[in-house]
């Protein structure tokens, strides 16, 4: 029998599974996506009490800076300036603290299991950081229609709206990586939340979410350049409120941000089954 007989040719099944192998990564991404729906569905209370401290940003802290006209916004009203920013925080503060959930899974042996499964470490960090995209979405609706209640004139585009969403999930992408992250660190939950509660205030105040960078001492500016949720309150004020936005640079910015907190988080994310 010759070589060539002995060859069998290839099967359909064979040709098949790179495709297969292609499509796992996105598959698990949504499938854990849905997931992460599904537990909004059964905790519908956990986006109202999340939503008070924004809310009370946009009522107390937006309606009083708007009469003492302090902060120049140009012709755009201080409230209308505020809400994209308070929008960015609300999303900041849910996905800052996303590592405490991997945590908690890796020490009720959830995580376990799902690393001997053939879903990629990618696939998994990714879908867990778009599920908290899912979540601050989800939120936002409810701070910008307590936006439009209080006059803040948001465009009715719906272009605009959506890719102002986009830009939203983006951030909460890259800040729930760096929850995993630091996660993947310090593998501890009371360590987390410290360093949690530590560097959410000064990623939000050294932003443009309160006030113009133009404003700011050159230190703090220099820090505002670096600070990616600059890049994403940006994007959602020229999306939702019109101003003038550099929408190329803020969203290639997000996506490369997301990008290396996937690539950082999925390395790190073995030393927690260990």
């Amino acid at each position: 029998m010759t070589s060539a007989a002995r060859v069998a040719p290839p099967t359909d099944s064979v040709k098949r599974a790179p495709r297969t192998a292609g499509w796992r990564l996105p598959s698990r991404v949504v499938t854990l996506c849905l997931l992460e729906l599904q537990k909004l569905r059964h905790d519908r209370t956990e986006l109202v009490t999340r939503a008070i401290q924004p809310a009370l940003w946009l009522v107390i802290f937006g309606t009083t800076f708007s009469r003492l006209r302090v902060i120049p916004t140009g012709d755009v009203p201080y409230l209308d300036y505020l809400a994209p920013g308070i929008l960015a925080q609300s999303a900041l503060f849910i996905a800052i603290f996303y590592g405490i959930q991997i945590i908690w899974e890796r020490d009720a042996g959830v995580l376990a299991k799902l690393l001997v499964t053939p879903t990629p470490r990618a696939a998994l960090v990714t879908g867990k950081a778009f599920a908290a995209g899912i979540r601050a979405s989800v939120q936002a609706v409810i701070v910008l229609i307590l936006a439009v209640l209080l006059g803040v004139d948001i465009t009715a585009n719906p272009l605009r709206i959506i890719g102002a969403f986009v830009a939203l999930i983006l951030g909460a992408a890259f800040f729930s990586c760096l929850s995993l992250t630091i996660a993947g660190l310090v593998l501890k939950r009371d360590r987390l939340m410290g360093i949690g509660q530590a560097i959410t205030m000064p990623l939000f105040f050294a932003s443009n979410s309160l006030y113009p960078i133009a404003l700011m001492p050159d230190w703090l500016r220099w820090l505002a350049h670096i600070n990616p949720l600059s890049y994403q309150v940006d994007a959602l004020r020229g999306l939702l409120v019109g101003t003038p936005a550099n929408l190329w640079l803020d969203f290639g910015v997000l996506v490369l941000a997301a990008a290396a907190g996937i690539t950082a988080a999925s390395a790190l994310l073995g030393r927690l089954a260990r």
